[in-house]
């Protein structure tokens, strides 16, 4: 049994579930095991903690034609998808044009008429209008709130949390670019004061804020101004890795989805093949394993498009064979850091008395082999078994 406190692995282990949480976990000579009870023996396996997605899209990209009603049956797949992978909890990081439905997903699994992992969400996600609206083409409703001065940011915010977010997405950069010496350059997007608006009144509100970033002052912005969690940041420093240590905030890189080919398609496309944005990422990604205190997620990005559903242990392949994370760090990326992060820490991310029964198990022993992720077998939620290929 992986231990995700300490890192260790402990063998000859039982654990009691009575209802949907834990009410004992040790060794077995010294727990004794309810007469009656139902055994499920994992003698020959390795017994996870639930796995944790800290960035998910759960409804994919919007199709141009799709229809809410063909998004909707996306959207419960994909999480049917996650939790019988191992993901029995998960952040969705905004629904790609599909409003609020996320929150009918999250509430239609916690009144368990669909099942799928623990589930906070982000709603629509709120982007900085760097133009005037226009009357004869009015936002869309159902994609990315836009704002264009702080009281509208505020406003926002406030919208999106009385509709149900758990989370607030912010974008403070756009799109990278490479210079002709071959410096690479980031948009950047709200202005300070509109930044520390949105992160203000999330706060304000109990509510915590996530900024997908990709390097320069858009990035150093986000952490300036206290953005709980930094996604992506192919260009962070050590200069911002000390600053988040300093103001306690989580960084996830989302490895596996930005060092995916078409990433190199794209720059190849855009410089005529003479610069690459992956190696820069994962020598961030390497800096940040590196720099002590940083609190590092695991979170996937999947979306559909290069990354389905089911997979995201590849993240943890990445982390481990491109970054130079250890495997027992990188399982405690997406069980304990996560819980923190998503402030479930009481709740999931460990395997102890009075969590929820939310474990896993595959075949061999990940410490030795982290493909072993992608290869789960066993898969319980609060005590209820949703999948079991090894009786």
């Amino acid at each position: 049994m992986f231990d995700s406190k300490t890192g260790q692995m402990l063998g000859n282990q039982v654990i009691l579930i009575a209802g949907d949480k834990i009410t004992a976990v040790g060794a077995a000579s010294g727990i004794k095991i309810p007469a009656g009870a139902r055994v499920i023996d994992l003698n020959q396996a390795t017994v996870l903690p639930g796995l944790i997605d800290a960035h998910t899209h759960m409804f994919d990209q919007r199709r141009a034609n799709g229809s809410t009603e063909q998004s909707m049956l996306i959207a419960v797949s994909n999480v049917q998808a996650d939790l019988r992978a191992g993901f029995t909890a998960a952040r969705d990081m905004s629904t790609h044009g599909n409003g609020y439905g996320d929150v009918a997903i999250r509430d239609a699994i916690n009144q368990g008429r669909i099942d799928g992992p623990r589930y906070q969400v982000s709603t629509r996600g709120i982007v900085w209008g760097a133009t005037p609206p226009n009357p004869a083409r009015p936002d869309d409703p159902l994609a990315s709130a836009v704002v264009r001065n702080v009281e509208e940011a505020r406003a926002a915010v406030r919208d999106q949390v009385a509709h149900g977010a758990d989370w607030i997405k912010l974008f403070p950069t756009g799109g990278y670019s490479f210079t002709a010496s071959g410096e690479a350059q980031y948009q950047v997007t709200y202005p300070m004061p509109v930044l520390r608006a949105l992160i203000d009144e999330t706060h304000k509100l109990g509510k915590k804020a996530a900024c997908h970033v990709y390097g320069g002052e858009g990035q150093k912005n986000a952490i300036l101004a206290g953005c709980d969690t930094i996604e992506h940041a192919f260009g962070l420093d050590q200069a911002q890795a000390n600053l988040m240590v300093q103001k306690g905030l989580f960084y996830d890189p989302t490895l596996q989805r930005y060092i995916e080919p078409n990433i190199d398609d794209t720059d190849a496309k855009n410089t005529g093949g003479k610069y690459r944005m992956i190696p820069i990422f994962e020598k961030a990604v390497t800096m940040a394993i590196d720099t002590k205190g940083l609190k590092i997620m695991l979170g996937s990005g999947a979306d559909g498009a290069t990354y389905a559903h089911g997979t995201q242990a590849l993240d943890f392949e990445a982390l481990v064979k491109h970054a130079g994370m250890s495997p027992a760090r990188a399982i405690q990326a997406a069980t304990m850091v996560n819980a923190e992060a998503l402030g479930w820490q009481s709740q999931i991310g460990s395997i102890e008395v009075g969590k929820y029964a939310d474990l896993i198990a595959v075949s061999g022993s990940p410490l030795t082999d982290i493909t072993e992720l992608q290869r789960v077998k066993f898969v319980m939620k609060g005590g209820k078994i949703i999948r079991d290929d090894l009786h």
